[in-house]
């Protein structure tokens, strides 16, 4: 009997360990299994941006820090890079030949979002969310991180004959009372600078993704969740088109979060 009785219960043994192993193959090999599969896993846009000024003794790391970011992408996130030259430091010994006033007065209105007592660089800001000195890379990397968390929509671009087409959807819902813009940016890198005057004088000062055309493609009302156009490139012949990039984000206007980005380079093909 007690032969039997092992025989019966080797026998269960071997039985169960396979309706377990049947178990574990039919999960694995289940329909389910593509849909988390990590090999295609889509990358989450997230839009870095830099107020930056060649005038300013402080920027340089911080433009390091901007470039290190653009050319080291973090795992399941594009991180679309802005740097963005204010003017307010040409009157202090050295004129930034890529400053524009447009971009002095986006970093008020970001000032203005962010109850800031005034504007300051080197300052960087994630996604229009969030804001800090833009030379802590550690902080920087923890506010991608943190922003590519929220709910995104889709920005679709491909560009023929110099025309771009842009094909936004799935936006997020706008903020009630609030309004949104699409906003188009060009950018260009691989620019350097031999700075002879100011607070940098004597430095010789590389840069990644300044912007050379800021502009605003439309606007989106709370109701609206999709956009679409089809705008003329227009590229100084000074610019490289090898280096340069093309991003579509959709922002909104008074709380500056960004609901939606996309880039795409290759502009020279």
């Amino acid at each position: 009997m007690k032969v039997l009785l092992g025989i019966l219960f080797v026998l269960s043994g071997v039985f169960a360990f396979k309706v377990v192993s049947h178990r574990e193959v039919s999960v694995t090999l289940s329909e389910e299994q593509p849909r988390v599969a990590t090999v295609n896993a889509p990358v989450v846009p997230v839009v870095v941006e830099l107020f930056t000024s060649e005038g300013c003794s402080s920027c340089p790391p911080a433009d390091d820090v901007l470039a290190k970011l653009d050319k080291t992408p973090i795992e399941g996130i594009q991180i679309i890079a802005l740097g963005e030259h204010v003017d307010y430091w040409n009157r202090l010994g050295w004129v930034d030949q890529y400053s524009n006033e447009k971009f002095s007065d986006r970093q008020a209105d970001y000032s203005d979002a962010f109850k800031l007592d005034s504007v300051y660089t080197p300052q960087m800001i994630v996604d229009g969310r969030e804001e800090f000195n833009g030379g802590n890379m550690a902080r920087a990397r923890a506010a991608i991180t943190k922003a590519a968390q929220a709910s995104k929509g889709k920005v679709e671009l491909a560009l023929a004959d110099q025309k771009l087409s842009v094909a936004i959807k799935n936006l997020p819902r706008i903020t009630a009372g609030d309004r949104a813009e699409v906003v188009l940016a060009i950018t260009e890198n691989n620019l350097r600078t031999d700075v002879s005057r100011g607070e940098n004088s004597g430095r010789y000062l590389n840069h990644s993704a300044v912007v050379r055309e800021l502009s605003v493609l439309g606007e989106l009302s709370p109701n609206e969740t999709s956009f679409e156009a089809t705008p003329n490139l227009k590229l100084a012949e000074s610019w490289r088109k090898e280096n340069l990039r093309v991003a579509v984000f959709v922002q909104e206007r008074r709380t500056r979060r960004i609901l939606a980005a996309g880039i795409l380079g290759g502009l020279s093909n």
